[in-house]
């Protein structure tokens, strides 16, 4: 594959991931992506022979990746307690930014019902799946019981999730910025707890 064409393909799943957080799966066309991508439109069937049902699951899975990254830095954090702030203010700053239109392209795409290609919300599962046990994984790691940590990483996802979206409607960093006060202070008494609680008894 030639330089110019994998470039031309990595725009249009750069471009589709993109305005699948701003507009959501139904609004994400072919034409679109070409439009936002400047991909000359030849390119598209002969990247993503499976027409657009690829291109937007290769976009989830980019996306996927892209949290994931920032994740796995967490995982690495001394203090969980700041890479879980470092991670509701990346998302903060990300919207203002954009001026609260970015918003996360898996949850765009498994809000929808896909009907014809029920695979995105398999994508989108197995995504959303794959962060809270990146995140369990992290809290296991610095002391908590396993079933507590899978729970820690359930409400966090789903609190960062639904914050992005009351801040997209009300145009305001409010909701992001209380829901990173509260999982702020239930991580810092969890794992305080934990420590005060001393090891926990090997198998």
């Amino acid at each position: 594959m030639s330089p110019r064409k994998s470039d031309s393909r990595d725009r249009m799943v750069l471009s589709a991931a993109a305005l699948l957080g701003e507009h959501g799966t139904s609004a994400t066309s072919i034409d679109r992506v070409l439009a936002h991508s400047g991909a000359p439109r030849g390119s598209v069937y002969h990247h993503f022979p499976g027409g657009r049902t690829q291109l937007i699951d290769e976009a989830v899975a980019l996306a996927g990746d892209f949290i994931t990254g920032l994740l796995d830095a967490a995982m690495r954090a001394d203090d969980p307690v700041e890479a879980i702030d470092a991670f509701f203010v990346l998302w903060r700053d990300r919207l203002v930014r954009s001026g609260f239109r970015a918003g996360c392209p898996i949850v765009a795409v498994a809000v929808e019902s896909n009907d014809d290609a029920p695979q995105l919300a398999r994508s989108a599962a197995a995504v959303f799946a794959h962060w809270q046990e990146t995140l369990a994984a992290l809290f296991v790691r610095h002391g908590l019981a396993e079933e507590r940590s899978r729970r820690l990483g359930t409400f966090i996802i789903s609190a960062v999730e639904g914050a992005v979206i009351m801040c997209r409607a009300e145009q305001s960093t409010a909701p992001i910025e209380a829901a990173a006060a509260e999982i702020h202070d239930l991580l810092v008494y969890a794992l305080r707890d934990r420590r005060e609680a001393g090891p926990l008894p090997r198998p």
